[in-house]
């Protein structure tokens, strides 16, 4: 099959959740099938020549249009004047959307492939041209839950109003668009029962298909860490760290689990890996215990370091990519109950869910102190992850949805 996917940036490297998808996707059905791609490309104008080897090697033709930018003027007016989301504008740009019309005019595809709600407005326009393809939607996340989620959390703390204003107005208005899109696609994808659960209720003539989030089990299981043993116990946190959920997440555990943790194990450090981290976190600077690193090369270097890792997210949805890397990986994981929302799992056996700050700070504590327990939970993790969430076994269930598009 010919194979248009669409996504909001470049997917290799793939260094956060949607590029981890994406990549695994798109690199994975490109040993049976012919891969275009159409992407935004964030790099400078003098570096978007040049494409990353293993894109071209899986790609038969890669093109680029810039990120577009946009000002906080523009975002305000759009918010003030659009009946859109947000999300809708976020990538909006008719570059990019003649771009993908020439693609439909000028080549066959069988299945064009929009990954995420900032290009769903690309297929609402793509749907009034005349193609033969189909179109499959591939929600990464129910967003209209994660922006109700997020209206809650702030509704409930006098000092976010602000944020909670314009949490609910993102809410109504990604329900408006999220069904249109949905009634849209031909087919739509989702990560997990639950977010299948949730966009159902939001169009219940659609019938959303699970595809979970997957890794090369392999990559991760068989990394061998060029560095030493740390002398200190290590715990992680990893994810882009300007993505609110992630920035939450880490100050809620700075504050209200850390300090217990530092008693019960003064030598202890916590590491917070990912890009760019938020100025929220600075604070956190000042204590020397605490690394945040930014943009790492390769993430697998510090989950090594993890003797404890931890997932404390109170806010999202979909499912995890880091959980997968941290399973993959054997280590002995704490999460909230939302921080392991969609993934079949039994606290105690594969990881350990605490929701309380004082919960988790004991198990955290409790794992710390125990080298054999958390060998039994990494071991558990790692065959849970291995059994379900590899590649391998996902893309069969993606191809059998591709031939009963182009059977109709």
């Amino acid at each position: 099959m010919r194979l248009l996917f669409l996504t909001p940036q470049l997917p290799y490297p793939p260094q956060q959740g949607t590029a981890l998808r994406n990549w695994g996707l798109i690199s994975h059905l490109a040993a049976r099938h012919e891969i275009w791609l159409l992407s935004f490309d964030e790099r400078p104008e003098d570096a978007r020549s040049e494409l990353p080897e293993p894109l071209r090697q899986v790609c038969r033709s890669v093109a680029v249009a810039p990120v577009p930018a946009r000002t906080l003027g523009a975002r305000l007016r759009t918010l003030a004047a659009s009946t859109l989301p947000d999300m809708a504008w976020r990538l909006w740009s008719p570059v990019f959307e003649q771009m993908l019309h020439a693609h439909l005019r000028d080549h066959h595809f069988d299945v064009v492939q929009f990954e995420g709600i900032e290009l769903a407005r690309y297929m609402i326009g793509a749907a009034r041209l005349p193609h033969s393809a189909r179109f499959v939607f591939d929600e990464h996340n129910a967003e209209y839950v994660l922006q109700k989620r997020t209206f809650e959390a702030d509704a409930r703390n006098l000092g976010r109003w602000h944020g909670a204003g314009y949490s609910f107005v993102q809410w109504q208005r990604l329900r408006t668009f999220e069904r249109r899109a949905l009634s849209v696609a031909d087919a739509v994808l989702c990560v997990s029962p639950e977010d299948a659960a949730s966009l159902q209720c939001l169009a219940p003539s659609v019938r959303p298909i699970v595809i979970h989030n997957g890794i090369d089990v392999a990559r991760y299981a068989n990394f061998d860490s060029p560095l030493p043993a740390s002398r200190s116990l290590t715990i992680v946190f990893t994810g882009k760290m300007d993505f609110r959920p992630n920035v939450d997440a880490a100050l809620w555990f700075a504050r209200r689990v850390w300090p217990v943790v530092k008693q019960v194990h003064p030598s202890a450090r916590l590491l917070i890996v990912g890009q760019k981290p938020s100025p929220r976190l600075d604070p956190l600077r000042a204590d020397p215990d605490i690394v945040l690193t930014g943009q790492v090369d390769d993430v697998r270097l510090y989950i090594a370091q993890a003797d404890v890792y931890v997932a404390p997210l109170l806010a999202g949805g979909g499912t995890r990519f880091k959980l997968l890397e941290a399973m993959a990986m054997h280590r002995a994981i704490v999460s909230t109950s939302l921080g392991c929302e969609g993934f079949p799992v039994t606290s105690g056996r594969e990881l350990i869910v605490a929701d309380r700050p004082e919960e988790f700070a004991g198990a955290v504590t409790e794992l710390l102190r125990s080298p054999s327990r958390r060998v039994a939970l990494g071991e558990s993790a790692y065959r849970f992850v291995s059994a379900t969430y590899d590649w391998r076994a996902i893309m069969p269930k993606l191809e059998q949805v591709y031939e009963r598009l182009t059977a109709r």
